[in-house]
């Protein structure tokens, strides 16, 4: 078995702007978009990683750095290992590429982070809100957002 340094140092490539993700608790790297299909591509059917499970696509609102990182647990259950993609854009213009064509069910997950965060997946073949109305107005997990139901944070938070 691949230990978790092995895993890194595999797919770590500055030419194409692949690097190591801080602070994690598994194998984790940060790719550019223009990167993303090709690197999961490597990733689910390269035999030496195997990673055929997609169990959570979610993503986080670094606001104080104006982006978004869309972040994917992958786990391969040949192997037994994990890893973490993470993929930053900017908050003004939040695209990824889809992995749909890879792993079925991030289908829904990127419809989910769609309506909640407005990070558009490009080549999705049905994004659309999946949990708000479709006349909903903004996105409820951007750190920015406000409503007129919205309680106040208390000063000490």
């Amino acid at each position: 078995m691949m230990i978790a340094q092995e895993l890194l140092d595999k797919l770590l490539n500055a030419e194409k702007g692949i690097v190591a993700r801080e602070k994690s608790d598994r194998p984790a790297l940060i790719v550019p978009a223009t990167e993303l299909v090709a690197v999961m591509t490597q990733l689910k059917n390269n035999a030496d990683y195997g990673f055929d499970m997609l169990c959570d696509l979610t993503a986080i609102d670094w606001i104080a750095q104006n982006q978004f990182e869309v972040v994917y647990q992958l786990h391969s259950t040949t192997k037994n290992h994990k890893m973490m993609v993470g993929c930053r854009v900017p908050r003004d213009n939040p695209q990824v590429p889809s992995v749909c064509s890879l792993w079925a069910i991030a289908e829904w997950q990127e419809r989910e982070v769609y309506d909640m965060f407005g990070i558009l997946f490009e080549n999705h073949p049905d994004l659309r809100r999946v949990l708000l109305d479709d006349d909903w107005q903004g996105f409820p997990l951007r750190k920015d957002y406000k409503d007129e139901f919205m309680l106040e944070r208390p000063e000490w938070a």
